[in-house]
């Protein structure tokens, strides 16, 4: 199964294709990148691009996989957009990623991990889950101040691409895996995961999530 991934959430994006066996192994196929500021001009040329890059169509995509969430309000809304139209009329398949839990796992750790971003507004987002051999079981996802979030960190391992944050953990004596922000070539592995397991959503079902904030001159701008 061909599955294209799209990441829209941040300063800058990416798009993959993966080819996802049925024993849920995952080779990326090809990644492209998103310049900053150009997702509503770029993200569907670009797609098309890539598919044509490798010998495919638009028919030959079996499933979808997209970060939904936290991020930039308008990058979101406009990958979610995208992935909602070609699902729809392609009738296939969507994962819903939390860049969060791609963050988390991206520490390659197991037991109680805290993903943090950098959310602007000295505000940080937090994802905490449990991550074992089966997956990861989401404890919760919240928005938190800069002088509060590491209050929830004790006898966790904090994993961050952030420098300032992983600073800030370190001088509290938390133990840290700093890593680079997941492209969406990770976003296509985990992607792949979560329909192999059933954990999908319909077009109509497919939402945004910003974790706390509801105006969206509040959300991360250029992260």
């Amino acid at each position: 199964m061909i599955l294209l991934a799209v990441d829209t959430s941040g300063k800058h994006g990416s798009i993959a294709l993966a080819r996802c066996g049925p024993d849920d192994a995952c080779d990326v196929i090809g990644v492209a990148a998103l310049a900053g500021g150009t997702f509503s001009a770029e993200l569907v040329p670009q797609i098309a691009a890539l598919l044509n890059k490798h010998q495919f169509s638009k028919a030959d995509i079996g499933a979808f996989a997209v970060v939904s969430g936290p991020g930039s309000f308008t990058g979101l809304r406009i990958g979610l957009a995208v992935i909602k139209a070609l699902a729809d009329a392609l009738a296939k398949p969507i994962a819903a990623v939390s860049l969060l839990e791609a963050l988390a796992r991206a520490g390659r750790a197991e037991g109680r991990v805290l993903a943090a971003l950098d959310a602007g507004r000295n505000e940080v987002f937090l994802g905490e889950y449990e991550i074992g051999s089966g997956g990861a079981r989401v404890i919760g996802e919240r928005l938190l101040l800069r002088d509060q979030w590491l209050e929830s960190a004790s006898d966790a391992l904090i994993v961050t691409s952030d420098d300032a944050l992983a600073d800030a953990a370190r001088a509290k004596g938390l133990q840290v895996t700093q890593v680079e922000r997941p492209r969406s070539d990770a976003i296509a592995q985990l992607g792949c995961s979560k329909i192999a397991t059933g954990q999908t959503v319909s077009p109509e079902a497919l939402e945004a999530s910003y974790i706390g904030r509801s105006e969206a001159e509040l959300f991360m701008k250029g992260r």
